[in-house]
């Protein structure tokens, strides 16, 4: 909310008066414990109830809590009649519910300093709060009323076109944005080549109608996780048995994202040119998805130091030998329940970019054919898990590396168990993952001036 500073920004230094010597992974004295949670100090714990709902929490003895509801609703469940309705969920979160209009949603939120989000992705969605500890029962109310009570009144849900196309302006301001999305588009056929944003077509006709069927169809407990930091395990629990229990049954199945490879070409007069070639790579949690990711660094996962050169980059030595000329390059890896992209992301001047282009696969296809060390086996894997335990240090980060696990496993895998299976990856994994690239179907997606961009079939 405007004019109201984050919460999470205020949690980072909640820990600083603690006493010299005093283990910040126990709760500071005088902190009164639940029953059964004096020897389960930072431990996640995770229940699966009867219906399929999970709950995943930690409590970490903060004055302030994140909650948050994730579900198996991202654009990727859309059907041709409905695309572009997750858009419009994302932006209905603050509308009218059952329990309370848009007015006290906004004001009650407000009043005891916290705040409400949602966001989306190809697979999820996630309704987050945050607030002080002693304001849980508040915004667990307004966030209860959100996810399982809403009301989407036609003239409500009409008001939200302007707010569709903003968006959309917004997004198309961003070259890298409309790559990803052209490059999804391309790579498959179906479930995964749905946009993030409502479709041109569909603005101004997604009605109520189409939000309650979605809702009805993908809200249902067993693809719910309701996950928490901050908060006690037993009191999360009780509010998953009370108001969670919504809908049984799966819902509706997703079909299985079938990778097919191709080309789409975005023509502009951008003084860059942003390009992405990709094949198709492993789905997310197997071992071969982690091979990716330390493949990933190896190459170039992009800057590391603000600023910084990435003079450790393979992607960048390789391509500074073929061109003088600005440019930027990284390896792309986006992994999904049951499917994955892997390649490199590259940005040049419209007269070099076939040759940052080609110089790029090279570095990939020389990682394949053995061109690799343990030395740069061990940077790599040291910059994995750098990133991943930094992704944790933040509570939006931790939240959701906690619900996305518990809605794909009905687990959470330790920072510890995570960094372990990292260092099992071998060189011959790392090389039988870019030998899967470079003999994988590609798919490119190429945005600006594209008179020197070659096309797919000539790389």
């Amino acid at each position: 909310m405007k004019g109201i500073r984050g919460i999470s920004q205020l949690s980072r230094r909640f820990h600083v008066a603690a006493r010299t010597g005093q283990s910040l992974a126990k709760p500071l004295a005088g902190v009164k414990l639940s029953p059964g949670a004096a020897h389960s100090f930072q431990d996640v714990h995770v229940t699966r109830l009867p219906s399929g709902l999970v709950i995943a929490s930690l409590e970490n003895y903060s004055p302030a809590s994140k909650i948050g509801v994730f579900v198996k609703a991202g654009c990727r469940y859309e059907t041709p009649d409905n695309q572009g309705v997750t858009h419009l969920l994302r932006l209905a979160s603050s509308l009218t519910t059952k329990g309370a209009s848009s007015f006290k949603i906004c004001r009650g939120v407000e009043a005891v300093g916290g705040s409400l989000s949602v966001t989306s992705s190809r697979e999820n969605m996630m309704y987050s709060v945050d607030c002080l500890r002693d304001d849980i029962d508040t915004v667990m109310e307004y966030l209860i009323n959100v996810t399982t009570a809403p009301e989407f009144r036609p003239w409500e849900v009409s008001d939200l076109t302007a707010r569709v196309k903003r968006d959309k302006a917004e997004a198309a301001q961003s070259a890298q944005i409309g790559v990803l999305e052209g490059l999804h588009q391309a790579a498959y056929k179906n479930a995964l080549s749905n946009s993030l944003y409502c479709p041109d077509h569909m603005v101004g006709n997604i009605e109520s109608g189409h939000l309650h069927q979605f809702v009805q169809n993908n809200f249902t407990s067993a693809r719910m996780a309701l996950v928490g930091l901050g908060v006690d395990h037993a009191v999360l629990k009780q509010v998953g048995e009370q108001f969670l229990n919504i809908r049984s049954g799966a819902g509706t199945t997703g079909a299985k994202a079938q990778y097919r490879g191709g080309e789409i070409r975005m023509p502009g007069i951008s003084s860059l040119v942003h390009s992405a070639v990709v094949s198709q790579s492993a789905a997310a949690g197997s071992s071969e998805a982690l091979a990716f990711s330390v493949l990933q660094h190896l190459l170039g996962a992009g800057l590391h130091v603000k600023r910084g050169t990435c003079a450790s980059s393979k992607l960048v030595q390789g391509v500074a030998k073929a061109t003088a000329d600005p440019f930027d390059v990284s390896a792309f890896n986006s992994s999904y329940s049951d499917s994955g992209l892997f390649g490199v992301y590259t940005i040049s001047q419209p007269a070099v970019a076939g040759d940052v282009i080609r110089a790029a696969l090279a570095e990939v296809k020389a990682v394949a054919d053995g061109g690799v060390t343990a030395a740069d086996l061990t940077r790599a894997k040291a910059q994995l898990k750098g990133q991943f335990l930094m992704s944790l240090e933040t509570s939006e980060g931790l939240l959701e590396a906690m619900g996305s696990q518990a809605l794909a496993e009905g687990t959470y895998s330790s920072a510890e168990e995570v960094s372990k299976k990292i260092d099992n990856v071998s060189l011959t994994d790392v090389a039988n993952a870019a030998k899967t690239f470079v003999t994988g179907k590609k798919t490119m997606a190429s945005s600006g001036n594209l008179i020197k961009t070659p096309f797919v079939d000539e790389i």
